[in-house]
């Protein structure tokens, strides 16, 4: 009988054998692990590990985005391409937006001064309408002045009132004999010899029917005079 197979295996030594033999073979990866506890064994906290995941090369990957790549991993002209076309059309849509804005103030400044100017003239045109109106009024009081009714009595102040309001909106009478004759302003009925202060030379003044009003310079109604000529 062979005695050396009756005996029984040591365990112990077909273990180091299949370790031997673990040993001799590829290396077995290693069992790791992360402590991620916010408090450490001696209660103090612990730092926070940062979340942000690094790109190759130990390069973190947040931040702006790269400009795109192709499929050999550079730059995609196209892209870069098409990117400019975008700013581009950005601005001369600005620039067009721009002009437009300024065309719009000029236009509008423009309308300002159109709306003054037509209530300017506007104001002008209504006074002129009421001036026109209280002529026949104007002119009688003329004719009382120059008969002397307006010497004493209340209707003076009546008479001074109105004129004095018609002269705060620019209203003014015009037409004194010895100027000379304009036919712009004047408006002669009568011609006269009559004598002339000496050295005058142009056609004169020399009486005046009704008197003229003036707006500004617009004239309501022109002076109605006789004149006479030098000899």
């Amino acid at each position: 009988m062979n005695s050396q197979s009756d005996q029984p295996q040591n365990p112990a030594a077909g273990g180091e054998s299949g370790a031997g033999r673990a040993g001799n073979g590829a290396p077995q990866p290693g069992f790791t692990f992360a402590d991620k506890r916010k408090i450490s064994s001696d209660g103090q906290p612990r730092a926070a590990a940062s979340a942000a995941p690094s790109g190759p090369g130990g390069s973190s990957t947040s931040g702006a985005p790269s400009a795109p790549l192709d499929q050999s991993g550079s730059a995609d002209p196209q892209a870069a391409d098409a990117s400019t076309a975008l700013d581009d059309e950005f601005q001369l849509l600005a620039a067009e937006r721009l002009n437009d804005l300024q065309r719009l103030q000029a236009e509008y400044a423009n309308y300002r001064k159109r709306v003054d100017r037509d209530r300017d003239l506007s104001r002008q045109v209504g006074i002129a309408a009421v001036v026109e109106s209280l002529l026949p009024v104007l002119d009688d009081i003329q004719l009382a002045r120059q008969h002397g009714d307006l010497e004493a009595g209340p209707f003076v102040s009546i008479a001074e009132k109105l004129e004095g309001s018609l002269t705060r909106f620019g209203v003014e009478r015009f037409g004194e004999p010895g100027t000379p004759f304009d036919p712009a302003v004047h408006d002669a009925l009568m011609h006269v010899d009559d004598e002339l202060a000496e050295g005058t030379d142009v056609t004169t003044v020399v009486g005046v029917l009704q008197p003229g009003y003036r707006l500004g310079e617009r004239v309501l109604r022109p002076a109605r005079v006789s004149v006479a000529d030098p000899k």
